[in-house]
């Protein structure tokens, strides 16, 4: 199974005030700098999971560009730059509350500025599967490279999945104008957390938000992420099914919803055992919103959530 993201690689600057914020004022806090970038992180949590992973992304020339590159290279992804001097590459300010909730502030970085004649056309070709993220859709450019990407990789047999994220750049786009870019791929999977599915159906039970999503994508598995209240996992032809979420306590939900989808994809294009996948998913989110961080080195304690799914790491 050759599996590959595209899109966005950036660094995350994580802030949490010790005290809420005033205009003007100053205050102490937790303040991290690491690798980050949805694509990215998927990645790298599919990689942990132990798929062979590749990634393809656009980053700036640089100490910053390298640094983000061998970063997500030494989680055993392999990385498939294409350079640029035009632009940085990008950060992304993350703001934590005190209950573990991050906002989000994306400069627009190297990763936006991606266009179809500089993908590597053989590493698309040669995929088993692809996976993109709304960041490569919401502007064009890299949106005409998203969805040339996934053209060749579904030509070439891959399987497609798409995280939706963020519900307040959907809005910001237009409802009716990102289904449109929407229906314009042929994807397998489909992954959103609760106020993704809210923004994309106008629904707002979940039950209702799955049926309306079944009903526009009716042959791609449907994965709806809740938070605390869990997963619900709706699959072509069957009935849905609901995984508990983990009882970790929340430090920060900043990447939680990528590490569940590389975990989850990591499991089921393997096994196609949805309950098995979205089991690992949650166990792998729970350790990740109870550290400060999307790619916090691995421990003790993960290990052993993935070695009882059947998975031995081989980052320390």
């Amino acid at each position: 199974m050759n599996f590959l993201a595209v899109g966005d690689l950036a660094w995350d600057v994580l802030a949490k005030p010790d005290t809420p914020l005033q205009s003007g004022g100053d205050t102490t806090g937790q303040l991290e700098l690491s690798g980050g970038g949805s694509a990215a992180n998927l990645a790298t949590w599919a990689a942990r999971s132990g798929l062979p992973t590749r990634f393809v992304g656009k980053v700036g020339h640089g100490r910053f560009g390298e640094f983000a590159v061998s970063d997500l290279e030494s989680e055993g992804v392999t990385v498939h730059p294409i350079w640029t001097h035009e632009r940085r590459t990008g950060v992304v300010l993350a703001l934590i509350d005190q209950n573990g909730q991050r906002s989000m502030l994306s400069g627009q970085g190297a990763d936006f500025l991606l266009t179809p004649d500089e993908l590597p056309l053989e590493v698309l070709q040669n995929a088993d599967h692809l996976h993109l993220t709304a960041w490569s859709l919401f502007t064009n450019p890299p949106r005409e490279a998203a969805l040339t990407a996934a053209k060749l990789a579904k030509e070439s047999g891959a399987s497609l999945s798409l995280d939706p994220g963020s519900f307040q750049m959907i809005m910001q786009t237009g409802r009716n104008t990102f289904l449109s870019f929407m229906d314009t791929l042929e994807f397998d999977y489909l992954l959103p957390n609760r106020d993704e599915a809210q923004a994309l159906s106008g629904e707002s039970a979940p039950l209702e938000m799955l049926r309306w999503l079944q009903t526009h994508y009716p042959k791609a598995c449907i994965v709806l992420k809740l938070d605390h209240e869990g997963v619900i996992v709706g699959e072509p032809g069957k009935e849905p099914l609901h995984v508990a979420a983990t009882e970790d306590a929340v430090v920060d939900a900043t990447g939680a919803g990528d590490a569940f989808g590389g975990a989850f994809l990591s499991h089921f294009l393997r096994s196609k055992d949805a309950k098995a996948a979205a089991e690992l998913a949650v166990q792998v989110a729970g350790w990740v919103i109870g550290r400060f961080g999307a790619r916090v080195g691995m421990d003790e304690d993960i290990r052993a959530r993935l070695e009882r799914h059947g998975y031995v790491s081989a980052q320390v």
